[in-house]
């Protein structure tokens, strides 16, 4: 899904959005959480505030975070930001939107 294809709540390239393609995924989903406020937190409660807002996921997909938290049980509580992560990363690798292939993709050696 494209951000031109749907009508988006907001620009998903905007501040509440990737920041103009700076960040993508779990840098756009903790946008919408405060680490010392928001935990624990109910899955089901976090896709029915946010559902409708879009996530870039890279340069050319968009998805809503609804789509993301599809393959989420509702009740599933985060206890904080680490446990959040880590269970939205396995829902999203599941899912085929995870890209990410490791630091080892980016290492460049140094001479």
């Amino acid at each position: 899904m494209s951000s031109s294809s749907h009508d988006w709540p907001h620009d998903p390239d905007g501040e509440k959005g990737s920041e103009e393609g700076r960040k993508y995924g779990h840098a756009v989903l903790v946008k919408f959480v405060d680490e010392e406020e928001s935990f624990p937190l109910r899955a089901g409660d976090y896709a029915d505030e946010y559902g409708d807002y879009p996530v870039r996921l890279d340069s050319e997909t968009v998805v809503s975070i609804a789509e993301i938290f599809e393959d989420i049980d509702p009740d599933e509580t985060y206890d904080d930001i680490v446990s959040f992560h880590k269970g939205v990363g396995r829902a999203m690798r599941r899912q085929g939107y995870w890209t990410y292939e490791g630091a080892d993709q980016f290492t460049r050696t140094r001479g």
